[in-house]
C-alpha cells in the first residue's frame, strides 16, 4: 500500500508541476482523482503500456471529463506509456500533451479525444458492446466529472447502457461538488446522483476517492457486481484540490495554475519519489 500512496503522491506533483510549467490547466479534479488512477492503473485494471488501439484482452478505461489531463498523462507516463520526461511538454507548442486529450497526436494511452463533456459515457458503451460481441470478457471503465453530468447525453447514454444490459461496463462518477464556476449545488443541482443512476437502471456503489484502501475495495466491489446485466455506476466521493490544503474545496482552483510561491508550497506538501 506505501507504494501506491507514494505513487499518488508523485502523481500530484507530476500535477501541479505540469500545470505551473504552462501557466495553465485544471489542477483542482486532477489532484482529487490522484488516488483512483493510481489504483486503477497500478493494482486493478489489466493493461499494457505497450499500447494496442484495439485493446483486445485488456481493460479499457476512457476519460469522459478531459480536462483533468494532467492527472492522465502522469499516470500513463509512471505507467510506462512513455518517457516522463515529455510531461515537462504539457500544453506546450507542438506537445503531445494537449489540454485536453486528443488521438491526432497518437499518444500512447490515449483511446479518444475528450474536450468536449458529456461524450465519453457513449464512447465506453461502445467500446463495452464490441468486447461483448468479440467474446472478450476484460472490462470498460470509465471517469466523469459530477459537473459534467448536467450535459444530456449523459442521461442518454444511461439509459440506453441499462436497456442493452452493458454489464462489463464500470462507470465512476467524481463527486468534489465543484465546478469551474462554483459548487454543482447552486449551479446546477444534481440531487442524489446514486438515486438518479439507480432509477436509470443501474447497479451503484459508494466510495471514498480519497483514501486508497477504499478505492481498491470500491472497483473490485465493481468488478464483482458486473456480468449480472446491469453496468454498474460508482458514486465517488473526492476533495477538489486533495493533498495541497489552500487548493482544497476550492472551485477557484478548478482551472487556474499556481505562481512559484504556491508551487513551491505545493510540493512541500507531496512527498517526493523523483521529478522529470
Amino acid at each position: 500500500m506505501e507504494d501506491l500512496l507514494g505513487m499518488a503522491s508523485q502523481i500530484r506533483r507530476d500535477i501541479v508541476r505540469m500545470v505551473h510549467g504552462s501557466a495553465s490547466g485544471h489542477p483542482g479534479g486532477s489532484l482529487g482523482c490522484a488516488d483512483f488512477f493510481t489504483a486503477l492503473y497500478f493494482r486493478v485494471m489489466k493493461h499494457d503500456p505497450k499500447f494496442h488501439m484495439d485493446g483486445i484482452n485488456e481493460d479499457l478505461f476512457f476519460l469522459s471529463n478531459g480536462h483533468i489531463s494532467p492527472v492522465f498523462y502522469s499516470t500513463l507516463a509512471r505507467s510506462g506509456y512513455f518517457d516522463i520526461k515529455e510531461l515537462s511538454t504539457f500544453r506546450k507548442i507542438n506537445s503531445r500533451l494537449q489540454g485536453h486529450p486528443a488521438t491526432h497526436e497518437h499518444l500512447p494511452g490515449v483511446r479518444i479525444a475528450s474536450g468536449s463533456l458529456g461524450q465519453g459515457l457513449s464512447v465506453a458503451i461502445g467500446a463495452a458492446l464490441a468486447k461483448k460481441l468479440n467474446k472478450d470478457d476484460r472490462f470498460v471503465f470509465s471517469l466523469h466529472g459530477d459537473g459534467e453530468l448536467q450535459e444530456g447525453q449523459i442521461w442518454e447514454a444511461l439509459m440506453f447502457a441499462a436497456h442493452n444490459k452493458v454489464d462489463n461496463l464500470i462507470s465512476t462518477v467524481d463527486i468534489n461538488g465543484q465546478q469551474i464556476d462554483g459548487p454543482t449545488a447552486k449551479v446546477l443541482n444534481l440531487g442524489s446522483i446514486k438515486a438518479k443512476f439507480e432509477a436509470f437502471g443501474w447497479q451503484t456503489i459508494e466510495m471514498d476517492g480519497n483514501n486508497m484502501n477504499a478505492v481498491i475495495a470500491g472497483l473490485n466491489k465493481a468488478k464483482e457486481l458486473s456480468g449480472k446485466g446491469k453496468p454498474v455506476g460508482i458514486m465517488m466521493k473526492t476533495v477538489m484540490g486533495k493533498g495541497v490544503d489552500f487548493m482544497e474545496n476550492d472551485h477557484n482552483w478548478h482551472g487556474i495554475a499556481p505562481n512559484d510561491e504556491q508551487l513551491a508550497k505545493a510540493l512541500a506538501q507531496l512527498p517526493e519519489l523523483s521529478d522529470y
